[in-house]
């Protein structure tokens, strides 16, 4: 019997581990593939408050070796389910705990395009705050047509030297003001009824082409056709929301005793790795407080 099962080894998870590892608590990570999650890919983080600037990877890597020097075992496992009662299952055993923190994140939605994940770091972005100031003075493309590619054009067209802005439809989905001031921005122009159907370049982003035939060179093609949540397997243990977010108080109860979310996983306002964290410190001493009481 584990005291918390934590699913996913994320900064979410991770910072739940650490914070329930500190109380002396007897603690099981379970994470399906490596530690880290979305964070891992970026190539510099900037934007966490105390530290200037850091990899990803180094970042998380400090993460994970915190929480395994205070003695949290971690166990890269793949989790089926998960019961009302905190038994977990995995693709090797079956683990029971007194609560259960699910942090499993987002992933964000992908164009599934030749050269797309091999460029990913290299000219292929899906976090134009994270990775916007790289591209200085260059020529880059936004790919979406909601609130979140509107926002990214305007960000990059303060930062950057020109802004193609790719939708697929002939009209934005965003909000009305966002479209606005879209089209006072002199540097980005409008690509509408299309689709980036393919990323050139073997190092680094070249090029892209648009419906196989038009080619635009830019060094960067930033995509912001929303994320998915990776919860599918608990939606019929746990409540969600219409996008498959797991829906959560502002202490990170669920809609089961002994079983909180954090992280990218839950319905929230802003996913970032601030508020990853958060959600994980919140989650471990929420679940500690009411585990002992």
């Amino acid at each position: 019997m584990y005291d918390i099962i934590i699913v996913g080894a994320g900064p979410a998870g991770l910072t739940a581990a650490l914070y329930a590892g500190r109380a002396n608590k007897k603690i099981l990570v379970l994470e399906a593939k490596a530690y880290g999650g979305q964070i891992v890919s970026a190539h510099e983080v900037s934007n966490y408050p105390g530290i200037q600037s850091i990899s990803g990877i180094d970042y998380a890597t400090n993460l994970y070796n915190q929480v395994i020097d205070l003695g949290v075992e971690v166990k890269f496992e793949t989790v089926l389910s998960i019961t009302d009662d905190r038994e977990v299952t995995t693709n090797k055993e079956k683990y029971q705990a007194k609560a259960i923190i699910l942090a499993t994140g987002a992933e964000n939605r992908k164009l599934r395009i030749e050269n797309e994940e091999e460029l990913v770091g290299k000219g292929v972005s899906y976090c134009a705050t994270c990775d916007g100031n790289f591209y200085k003075g260059k020529d880059v493309a936004v790919v979406g047509g909601g609130n979140s590619a509107l926002e990214d054009a305007l960000y990059l067209s303060d930062i950057v030297s020109k802004v193609y802005l790719i939708h697929r439809r002939d009209e934005f989905r965003g909000e009305a003001k966002l479209i606005s001031d879209i089209k006072k921005k002199e540097n980005i122009e409008l690509i509408l009824n299309s689709n980036v159907t393919k990323i050139n370049g073997t190092d680094k982003v070249e090029s892209i082409t648009v419906n196989n035939e038009k080619e635009i060179k830019v060094d960067g093609l930033f995509i912001a056709v929303g994320q998915e949540p990776k919860n599918i397997i608990f939606k019929d243990v746990i409540d969600v929301d219409d996008k498959g977010y797991i829906i959560a108080t502002d202490e990170v109860h669920t809609n089961k005793k002994g079983i909180y979310v954090a992280g990218d996983a839950r319905e929230k306002l802003l996913r970032q790795l601030t508020t990853a964290v958060s959600d994980g410190s919140i989650a471990a001493t929420v679940a500690i407080k009411e585990m002992e009481n």
